[in-house]
């Protein structure tokens, strides 16, 4: 990642792992109506919220974690031609180990 991302609180960078499947039937799936990979490689993370005594939390997903994420989660964003996702920790479904 040529530009560094530092992600606030409890929100994590991830980029969306790619499927690679493409043409269905003779026909191109045009990316705009790809359904959205759920599986995710953690690329930043936040250093946590603070609970109510001011005690930092700190999150349970790692950088380089792989993740389960909605479909639709975070917010997309594209930096360097590289389409990253932000999303708060708790969009996060399950940690594949």
């Amino acid at each position: 990642m040529s530009m560094k991302l530092r992600p606030l609180y409890d929100r994590i960078v991830v980029t969306r792992n790619e499927t690679g499947e493409q043409v269905r039937g003779g026909i191109i799936i045009p990316d705009t109506a790809k359904e959205k990979p759920q599986q995710a490689k953690v690329i930043a993370v936040g250093d946590g919220k603070f609970s109510e005594d001011g005690k930092r939390m700190k999150l349970d997903v790692k950088k380089g974690d792989t993740v389960l994420i909605g479909k639709y989660s975070g917010t997309d964003i594209k930096i360097d031609d590289v389409e990253y996702t932000i999303l708060r920790e708790d969009e996060v479904l399950a940690v594949v180990e």
